[in-house]
Formats: structure tokens, sequence, C-alpha cells
């Protein structure tokens, strides 16, 4: 990148607080995405948001077809961040594809991370056996072309299912992101989470984390939060939503935020 990654991603730091905590947002949405619950944070850390790559926030002449081809290359600008920042301990809250960005950040570098906080996150989303992800593979090749056919229209249908709770502010604000993005990169990516597998990988992770999931998430199954309890090589914790949807910080920001206080160490 000509300019500094961290002008590229569109880092921030805020917040008041000594202890370090960062926001990583999910596919389709950019650090805005957080800025419901932020408010409850400011007061007691020092707050790092920033966009992946991917992201409509940032100049889609950044992403590089040939590098970000798995989430390694999403982990590299992660820690980058993290050093350039000079952050030597912090906790890490991660939406949907962040969350697993998080779990290989934490395999790679573990003391840099005293909690893991992630919320939607699915190791794999296709099914497997006896695994299930919530999709089978013609369904995804059923969503890439849609994708490809009419970007437009897929958005328009894929938004509201996302969001799940009847919150239309939530739905416009998922669907204004997801329009910012460049249809081919949206794809490509969408590819990328959909053919990864880091199940073989959970058992390396350390560092304490808590899962947060909703009652009814159209892109992970209830049951994939349970598998990652399980399968986490660390002390992990499941909390339940007693809410729809794949973005709670959008849908619900009041009930996530309180969550994620109760669960960052003190």
């Amino acid at each position: 990148m000509g300019q500094s990654l961290l002008d590229a991603l569109n880092v921030r730091v805020v917040g008041s607080g000594e202890r370090t905590l960062v926001f990583a947002h999910g596919f389709g949405t950019d650090q805005s995405a957080w800025q419901r619950i932020l408010p409850s944070f400011l007061p007691y850390y020092r707050v790092v948001l920033f966009d992946l790559v991917c992201a409509g926030s940032v100049n889609p002449e950044y992403f590089d077809f040939l590098r970000y081809t798995t989430l390694d290359s999403y982990v590299d600008d992660l820690l980058h961040i993290l050093d350039a920042l000079g952050v030597e301990r912090c906790s890490y809250v991660g939406h949907s594809v962040s969350a697993m960005i998080g779990i290989l950040a934490a395999i790679r570098r573990p003391e840099l991370f005293t909690k893991l906080i992630l919320i939607g996150a699915s190791p794999r989303f296709l099914n497997d056996g006896d695994y299930h992800g919530g999709f089978e593979l013609g369904e995804v090749e059923r969503v890439f072309s849609a994708m490809e056919a009419n970007y437009e229209a897929w958005v328009s249908g894929y938004a509201p299912l996302a969001v799940g709770a009847d919150v239309p502010a939530a739905v416009r604000e998922f669907s204004r992101t997801l329009f910012n993005m460049r249809p081919d990169i949206s794809l490509f990516v969408s590819r990328t989470v959909f053919n990864s597998d880091l199940r073989g990988v959970l058992g390396l992770v350390k560092v304490p984390c808590c899962i947060i999931q909703t009652a009814r998430d159209v892109s992970v199954p209830a049951s994939v939060a349970v598998y990652l309890k399980t399968h986490l090589g660390g002390r992990n914790t499941v909390e339940m939503l007693p809410t729809e949807g794949h973005l709670p910080h959008l849908s619900v920001p009041p009930m996530l935020a309180s969550v994620i206080r109760r669960h960052l160490p003190r």
C-alpha cells in the first residue's frame, strides 16, 4: 500500500481508559457498526477501531485479490495495527469473520490477548458430516450466483434476513455498508469466508473466550456456539442473546453492550 496501513484502514484510537479494547467488524459492515455500543466503553478503555481492507469505507485499490485469498492476510493486518500502536495486551471483540481473524491472531500471538469476545462466530459455514454449519454447498453457490447476477437485488433481500429482528434502522444501516462494498470484492470475500475451515486449529486457542450468539441467526446455527465452546482450547463461556439476527450490535446494542461489559476482564 502506498500509504501506511493505519491510514488505509482508517484506524482510530478513542476513549480515556488505560486498558486497550479492540473492536473488529464483520463482513458487509465497517467500524461504524460499533457506534451504538461505543459510549458504554469509552470512559473505561482505550478503544481501537479499524476497517477491514474489504470494507466499502476503504479505497478498493488497496484490496489485493492475490493477497487476501485466506484469512491469514487479515490477521497480518490486525497484528500490524496492534504493533504499530504499541499495544502489548488487549481484549478483542470480533464479529463474524473478525471473530475468526481474532482466533487466528490469538494462536499466533497469544501474549497479546487477555480475552476474545466472539460474536456470531463460525469456524465453518458448510455442513460436513455430523457438523452442522448451516449451509449446503449448493445453497452457497446459489448465493454467489445471486450476488454476481444482481448485487443490488441480493443486498435488498439479504440485509433484512441477516438483521433478523424487526429493526428497520438496522436493516437500512447494514444495507448502506453492503452497498458501499464493490460487488466483485464482496463476492470474493464471501467465497473466502465460506471456503474457510478453522475447526482443526480451535484447540490451539488458549486465550479465554466468550462466545455470543443470538437465539436465531440465519448465518450461524446456535449449535455452532456450543461447538466452539467445546473445541476452543481455553476457558470458554457461551452467552445466548434472546433475540434474532446476525448483527446484534445494530439490532439490540444495549443488550449486547451489557453482555460484553460483563465478560471483559476487570
